[in-house]
């Protein structure tokens, strides 16, 4: 006989269905980061670093309102998209600083950044099927962050036009991915507890 998913926690329940548009915002930058990307290739690596930097700052101040809004004493899910948010805002930040860097270097702090990010987003989602059963979609975008982050370490010269390119994809699954957590936690308030 197969196990039933444990049923989510009334407590649990009101916070993340009330808040779903955070991820929804996040989703919809997310989204226009990588069509703007796709659409107006940055013929500068210097208007790159400016857009890169204010994203990562962007969704880094939404990744912690996510994490605050989220947060309940009875679970630990929120203090991982905390982390995820602040390292999102000290990338941004030097690279808003540092606009200079040359193309390896910015290879490799986008790398990091994907890295990081993508780990704490996965850790965040395994916390989160505790309290939605089924939920992917944020352990998907982790996965596609650490993908990128691995494919851009080993491969920084192959141009940073190309990193441009897999930066757009990943902006585009990140914030259908997103997306599709915002609507599932908004589907939350409508279930029966």
């Amino acid at each position: 006989m197969a196990t039933q998913p444990a049923p989510i926690l009334a407590a649990t329940r009101g916070p993340l269905a009330a808040h779903w548009w955070v991820p929804l915002l996040r989703g919809i930058i997310a989204l226009i980061f990588g069509i703007v990307l796709f659409v107006l290739p940055l013929s500068s690596v210097a208007a790159f670093v400016l857009l890169f930097g204010a994203y990562a700052a962007v969704d880094g101040v939404l990744g912690i309102v996510q994490a605050l809004r989220f947060a309940h004493p009875s679970t630990g899910r929120w203090w991982l998209q905390l982390l995820a948010g602040v390292c999102g805002i000290l990338v941004g930040i030097i690279t808003l600083v540092y606009p200079a860097i040359t193309a390896l270097t910015l290879a490799w702090f986008i790398s990091a950044w994907a890295i990081v990010t993508g780990f704490f987003e996965i850790g965040a989602g395994f916390r989160l099927r505790k309290d939605v059963p089924g939920e992917i979609f944020m352990i998907c975008a982790g996965l596609f962050s650490v993908v990128l982050g691995v494919a851009i370490f080993f491969f920084p010269l192959g141009g940073l036009l190309a990193a441009v390119w897999v930066i757009a994809t990943y902006g585009i699954i990140a914030g259908f991915a997103l997306i599709g957590l915002a609507f599932r936690l908004r589907g939350l308030a409508k279930t029966p507890a």
